[in-house]
């Protein structure tokens, strides 16, 4: 049997509670926050460079075009 749960709460109350947590339990909600946080950005960022666009034989151009620009600048 599952009881589902429902309370209405404010942040300041959750904050409360929180300081109220021994030292380990914090760095470990800590921890679990900064997952949570990272994650969504790096997919935004990942989501970001997303597209249709661009092919291996254009990406792999490009990259032989930038190395090229490198090689020729080092000679100089």
């Amino acid at each position: 049997m599952k009881a589902e749960l429902q309370i209405d709460i404010t942040f300041d109350q959750i904050l409360s509670m929180v300081k109220q947590l021994p030292r380990q339990q914090k760095i470990k909600l800590t921890k679990e926050l900064e997952k949570d946080v990272v994650g969504s950005k790096l997919s935004k960022l990942l989501s970001s460079f997303k597209t249709n666009e661009l092919s291996l034989k254009t990406i792999t151009k490009e990259v032989e075009l930038v190395r090229q620009e490198m090689y020729d600048k080092q000679k100089r």
